[in-house]
């Protein structure tokens, strides 16, 4: 009786299992990169665009953001209301209206936000200065 025992390893490599792998990997990433969504500022980075300037003999009104989370307006402390109260004041009916928004170099990304969603709501144009 003679049994012979198999002992060729076969050196084949099936990628079929491979290919499905991936393919399943691709349509995961697909799918969760179009469900996030990123939480960030919608910023109007320079460019070639023309918009009306701000008119440099005018007096801008300032929005102070200090580094304890407190706003200033044209050099006045004011809470979040009496802010919010003034930017509406200020906003001209079918014109562009223009701000300064100064934060200090430490000052909090919430309060800066705020403030920056202040002149979104109201329609106003804010210009950031950076380092008095």
């Amino acid at each position: 009786m003679g049994l012979k025992k198999n002992n060729k390893v076969s050196a084949e490599f099936s990628m079929s299992s491979l290919t499905d792998i991936i393919f399943l990997l691709l349509i995961f990433f697909m799918l969760t990169s179009s469900l996030v969504s990123p939480n960030a500022v919608n910023l109007k980075l320079p460019g070639k665009q023309r918009v009306s300037q701000p008119s440099s003999k005018k007096n801008l009104d300032e929005i102070a953001v200090r580094s304890d989370g407190t706003y200033r307006f044209n050099g006045r402390r004011v809470d979040y209301a009496d802010l919010a109260r003034k930017v509406r004041s200020r906003k001209k009916r079918g014109e562009k209206t223009f701000m300064k928004l100064a934060p200090s170099d430490n000052a909090p990304t919430q309060s800066v936000v705020q403030a920056m969603d202040l002149g979104r709501k109201y329609d106003v144009e804010l210009i950031l200065t950076i380092g008095k």
